[in-house]
């Protein structure tokens, strides 16, 4: 079962990241941003249950909660470590990596290298994420998770770097928006 060594807070003040000493997951990722969705997630529905939570993340050796902006951390931090120490979690595949069903074209491949190597390990490291949801010509849709969903500079300065590095390193002319 997970452990919780530390917990964190990240640039969005109603999220917290909680690391865990062991990985729950191997490449994959789940978010969720309500109980409705996190059903048959053992972890996501436990954390859910507890109330006042907005959505769930976890990769790796972390989950990150947001709480609703009313909520007070110090009702939910005990209980979450609880939920998280008491789960057992199925390492299966990611619900929220939509790219295996995107086209796969040189540039599409081109975007989603540059986002694994050098996009997802800094938002990893504030406790969150980002799923590609589609490439259109020249437009790419993404959705942020975990910290970065509610997180204030998300729809600016973080979209602002991710489509500057992806018009520098891919093609100049890539737009980046959110879905």
């Amino acid at each position: 079962m997970p452990k919780v060594v530390n917990i964190e807070p990240t640039p969005n003040p109603d999220a917290l990241k909680f690391v865990v000493k062991e990985p729950l997951l191997a490449k994959a990722v789940r978010s969720f941003q309500d109980f409705a969705s996190a059903v048959g997630d053992p972890l996501g529905s436990a954390i859910f249950a507890l109330g006042n939570v907005t959505s769930v993340f976890y990769m790796d050796r972390f989950v990150t909660v947001n709480k609703h902006h009313t909520a007070d951390w110090a009702e939910l931090i005990d209980p979450i470590c609880d939920a998280i120490e008491d789960c057992r979690i199925e390492n299966a595949t990611t619900n929220s990596e939509n790219n295996a069903a995107l086209e796969n074209d040189g540039t599409l491949q081109k975007i989603i290298d540059v986002v694994d190597s050098q996009i997802r390990p800094g938002l990893a490291g504030d406790g969150g994420g980002l799923d590609v949801i589609s490439f259109d010509g020249k437009i790419l849709t993404i959705a942020y998770q975990g910290a970065c969903g509610s997180c204030p500079a998300a729809g600016t300065g973080t979209l602002q770097f991710i489509e500057g590095l992806l018009q520098h390193e891919v093609d100049p002319s890539i737009k980046v928006v959110m879905s």
